[in-house]
């Protein structure tokens, strides 16, 4: 099983998000964990190489299953941690080899084409320091076909 990590930045009011290239989803900036790497150690690698920068004490807020259905065979399933801070060192990275960087206001985060699970995180994570737990099940075109949170949302 895969494992990934990323960190929401939220600096003022505008979170630092990556647009990738392949959809023109917006996501947290993140990536696969290397063998035998912590997942903090992790998201804060990904974080640097992806963007420049170094967050400063990342909090772990949320830790997801992701599960992909072809019908009801499961074709790929991964983890997601998912870490939020308010602060960095460094220089943005002028380009990205994994898309654009952009700041984005908080209060428009959530209308960025993403992932439906991503919405569901950003939303949380962005309104509370509590953490969540979730499963997402996907079709293999990306449509979220179930998901189940704790502690449970309102959408």
């Amino acid at each position: 099983m895969q494992r990934v990590a990323n960190c929401i930045l939220k600096v003022d009011d505008y979170v630092l998000m990556l647009k990738k290239p392949r959809r023109g989803w917006y996501v947290a900036p993140g990536g696969k964990m290397e063998s035998g790497e912590n997942i903090k150690d992790s998201a804060v690698r990904e974080f640097k190489e992806e963007t420049g920068l170094s967050v400063d004490q990342p909090e772990l807020r949320g830790s997801f299953t992701f599960i992909m259905r072809d019908g009801e065979k499961t074709t790929q399933e991964w983890m997601m941690f998912t870490f939020f801070s308010t602060s960095y060192t460094g220089e943005l990275l002028d380009v990205s080899e994994e898309g654009e960087l952009e700041w984005v206001p908080v209060d428009e985060v959530l209308q960025k084409p993403m992932a439906e699970g991503d919405r569901h995180i950003f939303k949380h994570i962005l309104n509370s320091e509590e953490q969540i737990y979730g499963t997402f099940v996907y079709t293999t075109d990306f449509k979220l076909i179930d998901q189940d949170m704790d502690p449970s949302r309102p959408d």
